[in-house]
């Protein structure tokens, strides 16, 4: 654990810093998962997992369970339009204990933040509100053509001062090369053992989903679970629907009873 002061001005300890994840490339193979519930945060924390990403809304949620694990917040799309609103709303996150910022914004975007000391990860490959620009939702890297503009992409991010990049179902060789060739930190989600950090959803993981995409590996089965307590759910509200009904539903332990002579008394009062 290193000591660190937060960027909230907080003395506390963290299992990775900025400067650890970047001198640790080429050399640890490393963990990330998303964690956006206080349970999830406390799964993902008792198991080890280097790394947690969670959207900046839940920031102090999963900081309650996972105090000490880097954790990198994201933010929208969409919901902070300009510049300056990206880098507001990057600042109150790391005050609140984000160790990092995800943004799928430009390369001027990633410099705006960078310029004041905001560790940023980008977002390359295929990025899903993006990919109107590339036929859809498909792999990236796959042609030669493809893969270099793909090169020059994470340039420009390490040179805008990104720190780490989360790389996008990118074909394994491609990112592997590329990897090699960037100081950024590259976060693999889909894109093969070519990266510094191999990335996946918690859902995915557990075996939440039914339809999980091609890259998922699952080494649970939540859905199972799942589909037994909807079960159970339908028996019980199927025997309370039934039960309540009728005037014995309520049993002699689920009751509270006045006193006889009390009752007595206020049935007299009625009159």
């Amino acid at each position: 654990m290193r000591n660190i002061y937060s960027f909230g001005a907080k003395k506390t300890k963290r299992n990775f810093t900025v400067y650890d994840l970047l001198n640790s490339k080429g050399k640890l193979k490393l963990t990330q998962v998303n964690s956006n519930t206080a349970y999830e945060a406390e799964a993902a924390n008792k198991v080890g997992i280097d790394l947690l990403i969670c959207s900046f809304k839940n920031i102090d949620t999963v900081r309650s369970k996972a105090p000490n694990t880097f954790l990198t917040a994201a933010v929208p799309f969409t919901d902070f339009c300009t510049k300056d609103d990206i880098l507001k709303i990057a600042m109150k996150s790391l005050e609140k204990g984000a160790d990092a910022i995800y943004t799928a914004r430009s390369p001027h975007v990633v410099e705006h933040l960078s310029k004041e000391c905001v560790p940023v990860m980008a977002h390359l490959g295929l990025v899903p509100r993006k990919s109107t620009w590339i036929g859809g939702i498909r792999a990236t890297g796959k042609t030669s053509s493809e893969a270099f503009k793909l090169y020059q992409d994470f340039k420009d991010m390490e040179n805008a001062g990104a720190f780490s990049v989360e790389a996008e179902v990118i074909a394994e060789e491609t990112l592997k090369e590329i990897s090699t060739r960037t100081k950024l930190v590259t976060v693999s989600l889909g894109s093969g053992n070519g990266g510094d950090v191999n990335y996946l959803f918690m859902e995915d993981i557990c075996g939440e989903n039914k339809n999980k995409p091609r890259h998922a590996i699952s080494y649970g089965n939540i859905n199972i679970l799942k589909e037994e307590i909807y079960k159970e759910r339908i028996k019980a509200l199927k025997k309370f629907d039934t039960e309540a009904r009728t005037d014995t539903f309520a049993k002699r332990n689920n009751i509270v009873k006045i006193d006889k002579t009390e009752l007595k008394k206020f049935v007299e009062m009625l009159k």
